[in-house]
């Protein structure tokens, strides 16, 4: 008997489809962009604040100092004076009891001097004088006498304390990192401090030249706008990567 013979046919691979829609993807992307869109938003509406402070600073080197008073009676009622320059006689300054805080101007390590000066707002009755910077190189202080009523006009500018992080190292009776206008003044036996900081331009120590009044840093930084293209970049990076996987997908 004869076996039939019949070609044996083999079954054609059936044709790869494209997958599903990745919904996780979609919104991971998702959620991603929109951290890094907010980021650059945030980043310009630092840039806006970024520039009118610039523009005030830019103001205040040239503007008249006005009496301390009537600008603490207008911070007393809620008005910021932020960067607002004022002028005050402050009796025995050169000569007052001080407290140091740390500081670095222009990549140096040193100490801020910071002492009190009387004042007749109608609310504070002190306001902390920043004295200026000495540099560690210097181990000398200005001579002390706390019984000086010696007059002694000061201009300057009024500066909010600036907030610690928590890298901040906590205050010391000798060493000061963090501004604090209740401690200080409580250590320097002075009553109701003005929550401000009074930056001196002019000298507080005639006959000690190595305290530099160091009031305004020199240069603010203002890289906001990079840092918002930066953001927005990264965004639209993302974006095309999802595209490009999503079609790739799809195509399978």
């Amino acid at each position: 008997m004869t076996e039939s013979w019949e070609p044996q046919i083999e079954p054609r691979a059936a044709k790869p489809q494209g997958r599903g829609f990745p919904i996780g993807m979609t919104v991971a992307t998702l959620i991603a962009l929109a951290i890094l869109v907010g980021l650059g938003e945030w980043q310009l509406q630092r840039l806006k604040w970024k520039e009118g402070l610039l523009a005030h600073i830019a103001a205040l080197r040239s503007a008249a100092a006005r009496p301390i008073e009537p600008v603490l009676d207008a911070l007393s009622q809620g008005r910021d004076v932020d960067f607002t320059r004022v002028t005050v006689s402050c009796p025995g300054l050169a000569a007052a009891p001080f407290v140091e805080m740390y500081g670095i101007i222009q990549g140096e390590a040193g100490s801020r001097l910071i002492s009190a000066c009387p004042v007749s707002s109608a609310r504070y009755r002190t306001v902390l004088v920043d004295r200026g910077f000495i540099p560690d190189t210097v181990t000398a202080r200005p001579h002390v006498d706390a019984a000086s009523q010696a007059p002694l006009i000061v201009t300057g500018v009024l500066r909010k304390p600036e907030r610690g992080n928590a890298f901040t190292p906590p205050n010391k009776p000798n060493r000061w990192f963090l501004r604090d206008a209740v401690g200080m003044a409580r250590q320097l036996k002075a009553s109701a401090p003005a929550p401000y900081f009074l930056m001196a331009e002019t000298a507080t120590s005639p006959g000690f030249t190595a305290l530099v009044p160091a009031p305004l840093p020199t240069e603010i930084p203002n890289r906001h706008f990079e840092y918002a293209l930066t953001w927005f970049g990264l965004a639209g990076g993302l974006a095309c990567v999802y595209v490009a996987a999503l079609f790739k997908r799809m195509r399978g």
